[in-house]
């Protein structure tokens, strides 16, 4: 076990001295996809025969027989879990592992050509069209909400037991394969009785996390004012407007508007552009409860007790997700205001069925995770919350989220889906790279084959 965030060049000579039988690659976020492809290329390139198997969260199938398997001509096997890995490396390096590779890869050729089957016909607005028919937002007569106060907020130590009433157990269950929707999934015929069992671990586990304070939650917010330009978002030092203190870069949908869809969106739509003359505004937060869990989990691993290890690292990560819905929440109502009547039970809650939105870098509204970087720059989640950011773009404790607070009513989530040639060389422009770079960090939306 090499750890995270490991050279590729380091894995493969690491490898070769210790005789490794096989070689793992595990992805938490979209950036390590791209460099799951590069590490099976180098293997390729420099000979190797071993197997490769690839795993982790932003993983599938479908992504291993498209865009990793063409890379290698060795045994690679895509692993849905950690508990299939042994029957997997069983098979591989069983007398019967050139059969049993020989028919992964025939499953993976038919897979690929059925996926560009799928998608080579697929026909895209181009963006100068796209940018003509944006989110429908009502301006006239709008007066953008102000926020109390401009600038940063800092939580140090926000009260876990706060959390506890915000959090979505619904993923949680999901984390461990048990299918269905909280609390109903409790009285479940099939995962019910597994399901009642996991819930009071966690709820014991819990109470100590809350009492014993085993883990601290830390947050960062803060307020600029903001006009949108195009599909790029304009931050300013102060209500003055005349510094930009830094760009939020968006993308835009390129669907073809004939295919039930009637606009084609990108987050700039819901921030009043400079030509309006409204002064409008955007929120940026961070937040982490995972500060202390290292110590914990190393303990738990120290006294073999993974499944416990396992259990504290899915509940930290329901209350990073709960401190970032009960921050929104009061930001709704207490720091930007602009709704300080709501009054929204948990379950309205998870359904969001408030005004505003939070999207975050690397998830759908946002797919390019590079824009955390600019979060980073405005709000310091290194200094003043201990949530680093990876070279990957992936932030370090992992129960940690962050996004950009939306005010506008008729914000939505959406999803940019792919896109063409013309936006990435558009977005490339904007952001000061060159197109390879931008195809790279917006590989799983390209709705065209890069050249390499």
């Amino acid at each position: 076990d090499l750890g995270v965030m490991v050279p590729a060049q380091k894995i493969l000579d690491t490898a070769i001295e210790r005789g490794a039988d096989a070689i793992g690659l595990s992805g938490l976020i979209t950036p390590s996809l791209e460099e799951m492809a590069y590490v099976a290329s180098e293997m390729e390139r420099q000979g190797f025969t071993r197997p490769l198997l690839i795993g982790g969260a932003t993983t599938s199938q479908a992504h291993t027989a498209v865009k990793i398997a063409p890379n290698y001509s060795g045994p690679l096997v895509y692993v849905a879990d950690a508990s299939r890995a042994v029957g997997v490396m069983s098979r591989l390096l069983s007398s019967q592992s050139a059969p049993y590779a020989a028919e992964v890869r025939a499953e993976y050729d038919a897979l690929r050509a059925e996926y560009l089957g799928r998608h080579e016909v697929a026909d895209r607005t181009p963006i100068a069209e796209a940018r003509e028919h944006p989110a429908v937002v009502r301006w006239e007569g709008y007066t953008p909400p102000v926020p109390k106060s401009l600038g940063v907020t800092v939580f140090e130590d926000y009260p876990l037991a706060e959390l506890v009433e915000r959090i979505d157990w619904t993923p949680f269950f999901t984390t461990w394969e048990l299918a269905g929707t909280y609390p109903k999934i409790l009285d479940d015929p099939t995962v019910g009785p597994s399901a009642r069992a996991l819930f009071e671990d966690a709820q014991r586990m819990l109470k100590q996390v809350v009492d014993e304070h085993w883990l601290t939650a830390r947050g960062v917010f803060g307020f600029w004012p903001a006009n949108a330009s195009g599909d790029d978002i304009d931050l300013y030092a102060d209500d003055s407007r005349t510094q930009v203190a830094a760009t939020v870069h968006t993308l835009r949908q390129q669907t073809p508007r004939s295919r039930g869809r009637a606009v084609n969106s990108a987050l700039s739509d819901y921030i009043a552009p400079a030509s309006s003359g409204l002064k409008d505004y955007i929120g940026a937060f961070a937040v982490t409860a995972g500060i202390g869990i290292e110590e914990r989990v190393k303990a738990f691993e120290a006294a073999h007790d993974d499944y416990s290890a396992i259990l504290l690292k899915a509940l930290a990560d329901r209350l990073a997700e709960a401190f970032a819905e009960r921050l929104h929440e009061r930001v709704r109502r207490e720091f930007w205001g602009y709704a300080p009547d709501e009054a929204l039970d948990n379950a309205s809650l998870i359904a969001e069925q408030y005004r505003g939105i939070r999207p975050a870098p690397g998830y759908p509204a946002c797919p390019d995770h590079t824009e955390k970087g600019t979060l980073w720059a405005l709000l310091d989640p290194e200094g003043r919350a201990g949530i680093t950011l990876t070279d990957s773009f992936a932030m370090l404790p992992t129960a940690a989220v962050s996004g950009f607070y939306f005010s506008h009513p008729d914000a939505r989530y959406f999803g940019v889906g792919r896109i063409d040639r013309d936006q990435v060389e558009d977005y490339a422009r904007r952001k000061g790279w060159s197109v390879a770079e931008a195809e790279r960090w917006l590989a799983p939306n390209l709705g065209y084959e890069r050249k390499r």
